[in-house]
């Protein structure tokens, strides 16, 4: 089985652009899903629409968490194989992760439509944006098999190299949820639950999209539509690799939903301009992810290949170039977040909250990408661990409490200070994975 990016081969920096440029067109996509509810909301329902939609983000996150993070360890493995060319334990992988999408996911959304009212409530959502969020995030979780089906597929391509099909899936994705979007709030007046059956619809277009061209494009890697019954050896490494990042994805969004209850706390404007940086501020997160996501390939890939110079060249100019490019991005959406802001709502309060939040996270986020590079170079190498530890740290020693504390002792309207800190503290940290043993033995292997 040969990739389609060979990324154990020539010019690092160049491969690695050929490869992310996809991702970053994949993530910008993504972030359309929820930024044109967020933006048709506004300018057709209102504040309270956009604080139900904000805050029904978190507990959907907790839920997709450990479900992104199994794609994740797919994409490990994947790209392992790949490097090493071990078709037969590549068709596993492959088949193992296509039963494992059946078999959670419609469980797990069950689960998420039954749990939705009692987790807001635990998070202080107000009265009067509650109905409206409990709408919205029972709509989506029944988008949730198309979203985990659509992300899992995603990490079996990435880690053979190719990235751009994604893209192509999601433009196609993207233009049914604007469309959806227009007809169902716009033309229709369903509110949020208009946009939630768009963006779930949507994600279930992504879906089919991915696995006709996998089925078509790749045959012989043994994909299959329907479940069956998996190598055992190859669902233990898929759980192995992927239960940790899991884990730790949604012990990150469990622990998102308690921030979020400091931020209801606050107030229908505060949520509503507290979402709206979100939105803004994941223009960030779509560089940042996109590199990170090739550091994990490129290591992945060539670790399957025995290549250890390369890994240490590569880990060291991705890096570099990753930071510089989020501050650059970090710092252009400084100068322009009232213009921005002002896209999604017109009122006063909210515009305001909005624009203070972005003030207090933005010139913090380069920490995020060193710390988040770092992250899935770990991963690359089957780190899972080390990734988990960091992000835990962030999260749960540092955000929450520093937070809260701010809240609780301070002025609750610059809780997002909380999430600066945990930025700056994780990239320390996670910077001494290059004094692990783990790094040590690569390098002396390099």
């Amino acid at each position: 089985m040969h990739p389609k990016l060979d990324l154990t081969r020539g010019p690092i920096l160049r491969l690695v652009f050929l490869f992310a440029l996809p991702i970053i067109g994949s993530n910008i996509l993504q972030q359309l899903y929820t930024a044109v509810d967020t933006l048709i909301i506004g300018n057709f329902c209102g504040t309270l629409s956009i604080a139900a939609v904000g805050t029904s983000s978190q507990p959907i996150e907790a839920f997709l968490g450990v479900f992104m993070g199994i794609g994740a360890g797919v994409t490990i493995l994947v790209s392992m194989y790949t490097g090493s060319r071990n078709e037969r334990s590549l068709r596993d992988v492959v088949a193992a992760s296509g039963t494992f999408t059946w078999v959670v996911s419609i469980p797990a959304a069950l689960i998420g439509i039954l749990l939705t009212p009692a987790l807001f409530r635990l998070m202080q959502v107000p009265e009067s944006a509650f109905s409206l969020a409990v709408l919205y995030a029972r709509i989506v979780f029944l988008g949730l098999p198309g979203n985990m089906g659509y992300n899992m597929n995603a990490g079996i391509l990435r880690g053979l190299g190719d990235s751009s099909s994604t893209f192509l899936f999601l433009i196609v994705s993207s233009a049914t949820n604007v469309i959806l979007d227009l007809l169902f709030v716009a033309g229709f007046s369903l509110d949020a639950g208009g946009a939630a059956a768009a963006t779930s619809i949507s994600m279930y277009m992504a879906w089919l999209a991915s696995v006709i061209y996998i089925r078509r494009k790749y045959p012989d890697i043994g994909f299959k539509v329907l479940p069956c019954r998996p190598d055992g050896r190859a669902m233990r490494a898929i759980l192995s690799y992927g239960l940790p990042l899991g884990l730790n994805n949604s012990l990150y969004s469990v622990g998102h939903i308690a921030l979020q209850a400091a931020v209801n706390l606050q107030g229908a404007d505060f949520m509503a301009g507290a979402a709206i940086a979100g939105k803004v501020s994941g223009i960030v997160g779509i560089t940042l992810t996109s590199f990170s996501s090739a550091m994990a390939t490129f290591t992945g890939q060539n670790l399957g290949a025995g290549n250890y110079p390369r890994i240490v060249r590569g880990a060291r100019q991705i890096l570099l170039v990753s930071t510089a490019i989020t501050i650059t991005v970090s710092g252009a959406l400084f100068a322009l977040a009232a213009p921005l802001a002002r896209l999604f709502t017109e009122e006063p309060a909210a515009l305001y909250f909005a624009v203070l939040c972005l003030h207090i996270q933005l010139p913090f986020h380069w920490c995020y990408g060193v710390l988040n590079g770092v992250i899935n170079l770990a991963n690359g190498l089957g780190r899972v661990r080390f990734s988990t530890f960091i992000s835990l740290f962030m999260l749960w020693a540092v955000r929450i409490p520093v937070s809260w504390a701010i809240v609780l002792l301070g002025d609750g309207h610059y809780v997002n200070a909380g999430i600066s800190i945990s930025f700056v503290a994780g990239m320390l940290v996670s910077l001494l994975f290059f004094k692990t043993a783990a790094w040590k033995k690569i390098r002396a292997a390099a």
